[in-house]
């Protein structure tokens, strides 16, 4: 494959907890400002209704990806979808702000989730945005075969892209941080001196931005990652979903039992 595994700061087990939901929280404000994952609801909502699922599990949450939004969209039998929101270096803070938000919608996982190795407790479809880049191939592989062992539907979602013009996008919403950041909420004061002052908060959504584009998979790549699964008796539908977000495609990974 020709995408590049370098490390996003970030994710990396040394980087300040602090400053990481600092990080993911700013992610998360993006999201729920831009909506940048809405198109995509129509394919969720088709693909728990293929296999009957009430609940998702959501891995690699970070400051709880665009649940706030989906929670009241997604219906099965009529009824709102229960969420579970999941990840190896939980954002806890936030994932409650957004589980109270939710009026009993959204659950947070307490403890650390690995997405190669999903507790059996975990029932339910299983969803990753703008999270399976951080995975090499055989790690990437390794996510999709516990989701097929465990027989659990998942969706895979990615607005970032190995194409300049994603790229270039990720040096704006660096600098949209110096205007964004005084709306994020809850205000703090550090949030402030890591923008304004010491701009590290800015600095690390650059890099780790340009990095996800060039570590993300493309739809053929999914594809050939599928084909070295031991998944009989699954389906997938893999492909580029288009948004009117900056004619930006949503590159997406579906995958469940197949249903008579």
């Amino acid at each position: 494959m020709r995408r590049i595994q370098w490390i996003e700061l970030h994710e990396q087990p040394w980087f300040p907890s602090s400053l990481r939901d600092e990080i993911t929280d700013a992610l998360q404000f993006g999201l729920n400002v831009l909506k940048a994952y809405a198109p995509i609801a129509p394919l969720l909502q088709n693909a728990l209704a293929s296999v009957g699922s009430q609940s998702i599990i959501d891995m690699c949450s970070g400051g709880g990806g665009p649940w706030s939004d989906f929670s009241c969209k997604l219906r099965a039998d009529g009824q709102p979808i229960h969420i579970w929101l999941t990840d190896k270096y939980p954002n806890l803070r936030a994932s409650q702000r957004i589980r109270i938000a939710s009026k009993g919608h959204i659950s947070v996982y307490p403890g650390a989730v690995d997405a190669m190795n999903v507790p059996r407790e975990l029932n339910g479809f299983r969803t990753m945005f703008t999270s399976f880049h951080h995975f090499s191939p055989s790690e990437a592989r390794a996510v999709l075969q516990n989701a097929v062992d465990a027989r659990q539907g998942i969706g895979i979602f990615e607005i970032t892209r190995r194409a300049p013009s994603t790229i270039a996008l990720m040096f704006l919403w660096a600098l949209m941080q110096f205007v964004s950041t005084p709306l994020i909420r809850p205000f703090r004061l550090s949030r402030l001196f890591l923008t304004y002052v010491v701009p590290i908060i800015p600095l690390v959504l650059l890099f780790d931005g340009v990095v996800s584009c060039l570590r993300t998979y493309r739809p053929q790549e999914l594809c050939e990652l599928i084909g070295e699964l031991n998944a009989t008796g699954y389906q997938w539908r893999v492909g580029e979903h288009a948004t009117v977000f900056w004619k930006l495609p949503i590159t997406y990974s579906i995958g469940h039992p197949k249903t008579t």
